[in-house]
């Protein structure tokens, strides 16, 4: 379990929730449902690089009345990789096809970072949703964010991984202070609170991946594809929720990718970067409600 306590407990206690799983391109995929089955609103939400469900269940505890299917990704969390399967955007993006014809049919999808590459794909290539969410998307690739550098540090990182006796390589792509190091790398806050449950969170929750090959296999993915090639491809009304301060996506890129959508609308929070889930979850929620169709509590 964590080490911090999440601020947004009390909320998210008020929330059912029940884990199921799913037989989905031979494998079995966990996968939580929050909130009624009766609600108004079905979202399908997929989490970004290395996380797992529990990472967007911030923006989750602000939602309110609406029911929240979030699975995770195959090699992530509790749900095993797919059976002689490269863990490529091809794969993912059948795989979300699958899972959502299975368990969350018709359901507005939603993607997290690397998970709105994955959404977008999807979605591009035919799964069928009433409306998109990503938040944080990845809108241009990783080496020319502002901190390009870093990513290229990533790749060396990863390809360290992966070339290593597996017992070694998996011990540093599990390594603790490298986690650390990451996690401060995105954090913005400046509430101590906050910023101690973000790191706990990665430090819990960084490392449940399956092993070095999903692993590397994602990250090759997550740098060598992003929003933009599917874009044009997309029809539904698009919600795109970006950061100002994101060092990964600049907010120019954000505003540039909003124009490649045939109807996209795109809110702007400042003072936060990569981590809106974690930073900013009230946010992101009034801005889904509201794209939705759905009031708006603002004490929630």
């Amino acid at each position: 379990m964590p080490s911090a306590p999440s601020p947004y407990s009390e909320l998210l206690s008020r929330i059912p929730v029940r884990r199921a799983e799913a037989s989905v391109l031979g494998g079995r995929t966990s996968f939580w449902v929050y909130g009624r089955d009766d609600a108004p609103r079905t979202l399908l939400a997929v989490h970004g690089f290395r996380g797992e469900h529990h990472g967007l269940e911030p923006v989750v505890a602000h939602l309110g009345d609406v029911r929240v299917v979030m699975p995770d990704l195959p090699g992530f969390g509790e749900t095993a990789p797919l059976p002689g399967r490269t863990h490529d955007l091809t794969t993912y993006a059948e795989w979300l096809t699958a899972f959502a014809a299975a368990v969350a049919p018709d359901s507005v999808v939603v993607g997290h970072s690397f998970g709105s590459i994955v959404a977008s794909a999807a979605v591009a290539r035919g799964l069928a949703t009433p409306q998109l969410i990503l938040i944080n998307p990845i809108g241009a690739p990783a080496l020319e964010g502002p901190r390009g550098f870093f990513t290229r540090l990533a790749i060396w990182y990863y390809g360290l991984g992966a070339s290593l006796p597996r017992r070694l390589g998996e011990a540093l792509l599990r390594n603790r202070i490298i986690v650390r190091v990451m996690s401060l790398a995105m954090v913005k806050t400046r509430d101590r609170g906050l910023r101690r449950f973000v790191h706990a969170q990665h430090d819990t929750y960084f490392s449940r991946f399956a092993d070095r090959d999903v692993l590397r296999d994602a990250f090759v993915t997550s740098v060598s594809n992003d929003v933009r090639a599917f874009a044009p491809e997309i029809s539904q009304p698009t919600l795109l929720i970006a950061a100002v301060q994101d060092d990964i996506t600049p907010i120019d890129a954000e505003r540039h990718l909003q124009t490649l959508f045939a109807r996209a609308e795109l809110v702007e929070l400042d003072g936060v970067g990569h981590l809106i889930h974690y930073e900013k979850p009230r946010e992101a929620a009034t801005a889904i409600r509201r794209f939705l169709g759905l009031s708006v509590d603002d004490r929630r």
